[in-house]
């Protein structure tokens, strides 16, 4: 792909006006929900486009599924920490690099960015039910005793938060019975 056919791609997708030739091999598209740039190498044989995620802050308690995202979830692209910033990032050697990768790179970039730290988040949040589950299966509990268990933890403080509403605290308590009914059969399965 020849500096030429990006500028034209990026032009194709995101209109002229959104996309700035900031420097020789060099772009950036502005707007108002992100700002991607378009970078490549001196030599123009590598091609890396990055879309800033989220300030490190607030990526700190999930960097373990960030990881795990780059190895499962992220395709092509794969998320990276720069100057206390987490990023999307795709690279790719540019005489092999299609249009459509291209294309696609983007719309991976720009669905990470979507998604921020949910995907991660929810990743986090299911395997500590599944942690759950196994400690309370090994223990010889069932899905009822384990959700009366909850049910009790939260009505006596020791769950949830001290001024929760009681249509708050069931609705949270739906969650987990929702939850704990999807992945219990599943972790059966694994044991």
């Amino acid at each position: 792909m020849k500096p030429t056919e990006i500028e034209s791609v990026l032009t194709d997708l995101f209109g002229g006006t959104d996309v700035n030739n900031v420097a020789s091999g060099s772009w950036q598209v502005e707007t108002e929900n992100f700002r991607l740039l378009i970078l490549l190498s001196d030599d123009t044989s590598w091609l890396r486009i990055l879309l800033p995620i989220v300030p490190i802050q607030e990526a700190q308690p999930f960097l373990e599924q960030l990881l795990e995202a780059n190895f499962d979830d992220t395709h092509s692209c794969r998320y990276a920490l720069h100057q206390n910033v987490v990023w999307g990032v795709f690279q790719h050697n540019t005489n092999s690099l299609t249009t459509d990768d291209f294309e696609d790179a983007i719309a991976q970039l720009i669905s990470l960015h979507e998604a921020g730290l949910n995907d991660v988040f929810n990743n986090l949040i299911e395997s500590r039910i599944r942690l759950i589950v196994t400690a309370a299966k090994q223990q010889g509990q069932s899905l009822a005793a384990t959700m009366q268990n909850l049910e009790r933890f939260y009505a006596e403080g020791l769950m949830g938060e001290i001024e929760q509403s009681s249509e708050a605290r069931e609705q949270t308590l739906a969650t987990w019975r929702y939850q704990l009914e999807r992945l219990w059969n599943e972790e059966e399965e694994n044991l």
